[in-house]
């Protein structure tokens, strides 16, 4: 009603305005006398105002929902953006998982301790390791075989226009990721047409292992071995050093992409080799493709698989260790399980997993992680962390899940374990569950005197390179906590047994789902396990299938089909095995008699 009366009491200024013709910025006529209207014509200036203002209040009415409305909506989406936001990279996605989503403890122990009775007496079961290959597959062999092709053509290349230059690359990391780096080295020498420097290694804070190309392999048999494919060189020449005064740093330093293409060789890289006559690629982990042309992926088969050969010292004491291995493992015809084991106290505390160490766990760890990475755990929920990094499988296995599997998957107490791995946390304590199960548990230090392992002591790329060898020619490898060791180890195995060595890759989520059941009976356990075998046996005959220079995974740990090959090739080649001195013993492994030390 008062806006009404606002209304009427203006009507008469609306209308004068309306009828002067000018803006709103003139000045105002004088005014004039006010005319007498009819009746009539009031009421309809009347009518038509109301009208006016209803449409007025309707159009005002909307418009102020409509606003509304939009804001509102604009808010709706911020906020959902915002938590979207937090609940992808802020402490809000921790606080919905701490009151939405499960974790799991290590209770593993308990459910041994539990368990012991059934364990302790269940042998009824146990594998035979004569008969662990259940899988076997007709392998297409590559027709015809391109070794020859790919000499041919990297010869005639070489002998028509002459090496582009000299490559230097600096292997980084462990042993086997410096391993992948030489293969690679090697295809991309290849690639460039260009002269290789034996590759150098770079000092790693973690592996801390000084060693040089020569202490961990062959240094002659690798340049021998590649003759004909790429030309291989302990050192650049002195008259092309002597101009970088030489220092190795003051040569040109390219810097390449992760799994760089050939094509980016050839076109970023060959063009600076041409020009300076060397070139020096660091760091050089991962700096190639899978996906090259066939007769450079077949330079990393040669290399991987016949080029490097261990030292003679290493290869000296790595056969003695199987050797031993193959006598203790006597009650089963010389066959034994080997096992990588993950649980050094670097990877624990990496991990950020908890075990049944309690609080002073928490602190050493705590103490070790602030060390070693200075500030990257700084974390107030670690205990929600590793209880969420248990149940998604991410925790390194201890000796006693790993027992209490095998056991499980049906190999007896009889079965020779050889136990590869580092510096186990609290060894002794950790280790007892384990050799509780497996009486027949040996590492390379238990079968190797300390006079033998003295030379290698602190050097723990020839140590692991010990471990690889054992590890090669057992009958069933376990893997537990993944790695390049295992990668490599599975390719290498792969290729020596045409396809059927037996690796055990355990689903850790569903172990954890089991070892976290409290009620759980080892019939039902046992069943679970055995599940998991066949899973494993699945997955490890997979082979891929490459077509057309398609190959997206490691030929490292898939080396089939194009580098099976090599094995039919060696007789018109002349070419020794990567490691032919022990030959006697991986027939030893293959079911025969077992060969002494």
């Amino acid at each position: 009603m008062a806006i009404n009366t606002i209304m009427k009491n203006k009507t008469y200024n609306v209308v004068s305005s309306e009828g002067s013709g000018g803006d709103g910025n003139s000045s105002s006529p004088p005014s004039s006398p006010r005319r007498q209207t009819s009746g009539f014509s009031q009421c309809r200036r009347r009518l038509r105002s109301k009208v006016q203002l209803q449409y007025f209040r309707k159009d005002s009415l909307a418009a102020g929902i409509f606003v509304r409305r939009n804001i509102q909506f604009l808010l709706l989406l911020f906020f959902l953006y915002f938590s979207g936001l937090m609940m992808c990279v802020g402490r809000f996605s921790d606080f919905l998982r701490h009151s939405r989503e499960p974790i799991a403890i290590y209770k593993s122990h308990v459910l041994l301790e539990k368990l012991w009775h059934d364990i302790e007496t269940d042998n009824s079961t146990a594998l035979e390791l004569s008969s662990v290959w259940q899988f076997k597959r007709r392998m297409k062999v590559q027709k015809p075989c391109p070794v020859l092709a790919a000499r041919r053509r990297l010869g005639s290349v070489e002998v028509s226009s002459g090496p582009a230059g000299y490559l230097i690359v600096e292997a980084n990391g462990g042993l086997n990721q410096q391993r992948s780096a030489i293969c690679n080295a090697v295809a991309v020498a290849g690639i460039l047409n260009a002269v290789l420097v034996i590759p150098s290694f770079g000092y790693n804070s973690v592996w801390k292992d000084p060693s040089e190309f020569r202490d961990i392999y062959d240094e002659d048999h690798f340049i021998a071995t590649l003759e004909g494919y790429v030309k291989v060189v302990a050192e650049l020449p002195d008259e092309l050093i002597s101009k970088y005064d030489h220092n190795i740093t003051n040569i040109p330093h390219l810097r390449v992409e992760a799994w760089a293409p050939a094509k980016h060789y050839l076109g970023e890289v060959y063009p600076v080799l041409q020009e300076q006559g060397v070139i020096r690629i660091a760091p050089f982990a991962n700096r190639l493709a899978m996906n090259v042309p066939s007769h450079i992926q077949l330079l990393r088969c040669i290399t991987n698989y016949r080029a490097l050969r261990f030292s003679a010292p290493i290869t000296t004491l790595a056969q003695k260790l199987v050797n031993r291995m193959i006598e203790r493992s006597s009650m089963t015809g010389g066959k034994y399980v080997s096992v990588h084991l993950r649980f050094e106290e670097d990877m624990v505390a990496f991990s950020s997993c908890l075990y049944d160490g309690g609080d002073a766990e928490k602190s050493e760890m705590h103490s070790f992680r602030e060390k070693g990475w200075k500030g990257k755990f700084k974390r107030k929920d670690l205990d929600f962390v590793a209880g969420r990094n248990r149940i998604d499988g991410k925790c390194p296995l201890t000796p006693l899940e790993v027992g209490m599997m095998l056991r499980g998957m049906g190999f007896g107490s009889n079965t020779s374990i050889y136990l590869a791995s580092g510096k186990i946390y609290k060894g002794e304590q950790h280790l007892a569950p384990l050799l509780k199960m497996f009486p027949l548990l040996y590492t390379k230090e238990s079968l190797a005197t300390s006079d033998e392992l003295a030379p290698f002591q602190g050097y723990s790329s020839r140590l692991a390179a010990l471990d690889y060898t054992v590890c090669l020619f057992s009958e069933v490898f376990v893997t537990t906590h993944g790695g390049n060791f295992p990668h490599f180890l599975m390719g290498h195995r792969r290729f020596l047994f045409n396809g059927h060595a037996k690796t055990i890759r355990p689903d850790k989520r569903m172990l954890v789902g089991l070892l976290e059941n409290m009620t759980i009976s080892w019939k039902d356990f046992k069943d679970g396990m055995e599940a998991m075998l066949l899973e494993s046996d699945r997955k490890g005959m997979m082979i891929p299938r490459v077509r057309k220079f398609n190959r997206k995974n490691s030929i490292y740990t898939f080396p089939l089909p194009e580098c099976d090959c090599l094995q039919s090739h060696d007789s018109s080649r002349g070419i020794n095995h990567t490691l032919k001195v022990l030959d006697p013993q991986l027939e030893a492994t293959r079911g025969r008699v077992p060969v002494s030390d």
